[in-house]
């Protein structure tokens, strides 16, 4: 994770915090707190290590009973607000983990979740006893506070970003549904943005399950309407008929195609890597009504060993009058980047109009400078 937000954690910020914590705690030793946690290994640290190294390095100064803990922490939390304290929520789980000690830890998690957010502690929970801590999700999605009911939706997506993965709901999400179908038209935008990125997340290892679902939840209320549009995002990117079809974007009619008279041409078509090209399409949409069309451009990179991998690119998402014809350009990049290396190799690169390929071309990628 990037250095500017690790940085946050700076000896400025440990002894910041270390104080409110002496205000509460009096034999709270600050020095020896900031001492452990800025030890040999921080600078080495990243994000989430030096919260855990937070959590750690704090919960062995602290009263070793979970309870007397967090009365010190509750007593200080009302000033800690905001991305930095995650470890409040982390020293929950960290050192809430005795089953004498859950419904104290299920109040803390829901406490601190509305200062910072508790999506990242909730999950080991729910790795060591799914079905309790589910309905404690479940009935977290009915609670007032657009906080708490956001973690009931976030803390159980299938492939939650920097937090760990869980397996089991990639393979079967069933008990994540109630959540969703509780959550599927609440009034909080914060809440049905979770709602819809954890449906993203199914669609990518259940695509017909969420199909069925956005079929079954369309028009109920334009808050769902919202959450199955943005669930779907990578359904459409994918460009399934089924999908498209379902979102109102216009398909082929009979023998007659929805796009003709298509190109696509790629200037240079040879190149290195960390080089550019300029991308340039036309086409023409059928005579007769208004049409939503999707237009994309794809990419079928080349990966290690040969083999070749379609990433899809968004061109334009509008809805045009029959008979029009488009045309536009897009400028590409070819340089590395942290999620994406290139390879040598004829890169096929189609253009897609609703999910169907129209035009197609290609290009020489060549290995870079070594200088």
């Amino acid at each position: 994770m990037a250095d500017t937000l690790k940085s946050i954690y700076s000896e400025e910020f440990l002894r910041e915090f270390g104080s409110k914590v002496k205000e509460s705690y009096a034999s709270f030793d600050m020095e020896r707190f900031v001492a452990d946690v800025m030890d040999e290994t921080w600078d080495n640290l990243e994000l989430k290590a030096r919260m855990r190294q937070i959590s750690l390095k704090l919960g062995a100064l602290l009263p070793a009973r979970f309870s007397e803990a967090l009365d010190i922490l509750y007593a200080i939390d009302e000033t800690c607000v905001g991305f930095p304290y995650l470890f409040f929520p982390d020293f929950v789980e960290v050192y809430g983990k005795a089953e004498s000690d859950w419904e104290l830890a299920m109040q803390a998690l829901e406490r601190f979740t509305s200062k910072s957010s508790a999506e990242f502690a909730v999950r080991s929970f729910i790795e060591r006893d799914p079905e309790r801590m589910m309905r404690q999700m479940l009935a977290w999605a009915k609670h007032d506070n657009e906080h708490v009911r956001r973690l009931a939706s976030e803390g159980c997506r299938p492939r939650l970003p920097w937090g760990q993965a869980l397996p089991m709901f990639k393979r079967d999400p069933a008990p994540v549904l109630p959540i969703l179908e509780q959550l599927k038209a609440d009034p909080s935008l914060y809440v049905r943005k979770s709602v819809a990125n954890n449906l993203n997340d199914i669609a990518k290892d259940h695509p017909d399950l969420v199909l069925e679902i956005a079929r079954r939840w369309k028009g109920s209320h334009p808050h769902t309407d919202w959450i199955i549009r943005h669930g779907c995002r990578t359904l459409i990117r994918r460009g399934g008929p089924e999908v498209l079809e379902l979102f109102g974007y216009a398909t082929g009619e009979d023998s007659k195609p929805l796009a003709t008279d298509a190109s696509l041409v790629i200037e240079p078509n040879a190149l290195r890597i960390g080089d550019s090209s300029e991308l340039r399409y036309e086409l023409t949409i059928r005579s007769g009504q208004p049409a939503k069309v999707r237009i994309e451009y794809g990419i079928d990179f080349v990966k290690a060993g040969g083999r070749t991998s379609r990433k899809l690119f968004l061109l334009s998402d509008r809805t045009v009058a029959g008979g029009s014809r488009l045309s536009g350009s897009r400028r590409h990049s070819w340089a590395d980047l942290s999620t994406r290396r290139h390879y040598p190799g004829e890169h096929r690169i189609v253009l897609l109009v609703n999910g169907v390929e129209t035009a197609a071309t290609h290009l020489m990628l060549q290995a870079g400078d070594e200088a």
